[in-house]
């Protein structure tokens, strides 16, 4: 079971916490470290301010040795897909080929208002990410010394150089709920394919759907990676782990659900539920409080070992 780090910097976290907790990610032995791609804060200030999440990852990229870095996911609102494709690749080289790139339709309204960038409704948005995956993986994939062109109702790309290219092949990330276009922009380009935040039914459904979907395209299943994102809340009491979850404004019906709230044994036991129910074989331990190292640290003491073992 690959074990990641998923934070959420916009509730408020400065470059140096966003740091430390990455490092104290990789010294805990985790697979990866990953952030939101968001610009306004949930339910609180969020002050000191928001990061940009490529900014951060490319920094990331020389100030860490191991650990695999990535959005979970970015907004296919926020950048254009010619520039990202750049930023993405260029990430990549300055961590030695360590970054994965998890890209969706974006759905954050409130976010967009507050920071000027257009907001098209559900059809537009998920036409646009569809253009922007075919034209991110085309420009990465397109050999040396030739071009790429592309053609769409909103994104249009003559003979670029499609430079500069990755350290390696970029791993994929597409996830989400939707029940028909989701699956289908995953059997034609995820390497990757998560459920965030979900009950363990609806879950193993999705996961489902992307396997027909991918039966269906004439590709394995198999060729995709499952997984799921949840947020970390050990407690050595069902009170204690409810408070814990309460302090984050999350529903004590997500906390009940949820397979990473409990005792490190509770944890141990509900993934392994998880892993036999759906297939998963990654898990996103999301830290709401970048600076929560302690549960970083927590976890992957007592959970991690009993998983490996």
């Amino acid at each position: 079971m690959d074990l990641r780090i998923f934070t959420e910097p916009q509730q408020g976290a400065t470059y140096a916490e966003i740091l430390r907790a990455a490092q104290a990610t990789e010294a805990a032995g985790y697979d990866g470290f990953f952030r939101s791609d968001h610009y306004l804060a949930m339910g609180i200030s969020g002050e000191p301010g928001p990061t940009d999440a490529w900014t951060t990852l490319s920094a990331l990229a020389v100030q860490t040795e191991r650990v695999k870095l990535g959005t979970l996911v970015t907004s296919a609102t926020f950048r254009l897909p010619g520039p990202l494709a750049i930023a993405v690749a260029q990430a990549d080289q300055m961590s030695g080929g360590r970054i994965e790139f998890g890209l969706g339709a974006g759905w954050f309204e409130v976010e967009h208002k507050g920071y000027g960038i257009p907001f098209p409704p559900i059809g537009e948005r998920f036409e646009r990410l569809a253009e922007q995956l075919e034209i991110i993986t085309g420009l990465w994939a397109t050999p040396a010394g030739e071009t790429f062109s592309f053609s769409g109702k909103h994104y249009a790309l003559t003979d670029s150089p499609a430079l500069p290219k990755p350290a390696r092949p970029i791993p994929v990330i597409v996830g989400g709920m939707g029940r028909k276009q989701t699956p289908a922009l995953a059997a034609r380009f995820a390497t990757e394919f998560n459920v965030p935040f979900a009950p363990v039914d609806k879950a193993a459904a999705q996961f489902d759907r992307v396997a027909k979907a991918c039966t269906d395209a004439g590709r394995d299943p198999a060729e995709i990676v499952l997984s799921v994102a949840h947020t970390v809340l050990i407690g050595n009491t069902d009170a204690e782990v409810i408070a814990r979850g309460a302090k984050y404004n999350l529903p004590e019906e997500y906390v009940r659900m949820n397979p990473l709230a409990g005792s490190p044994a509770q944890i141990v036991d509900a993934i392994g539920q998880w892993r036999e129910k759906t297939g998963v074989s990654r898990v996103y331990v999301q830290v709401q409080d970048v600076k929560d190292i302690e549960q970083i640290e927590l976890f992957a003491a007592e959970v991690t070992p009993q998983l490996s073992a």
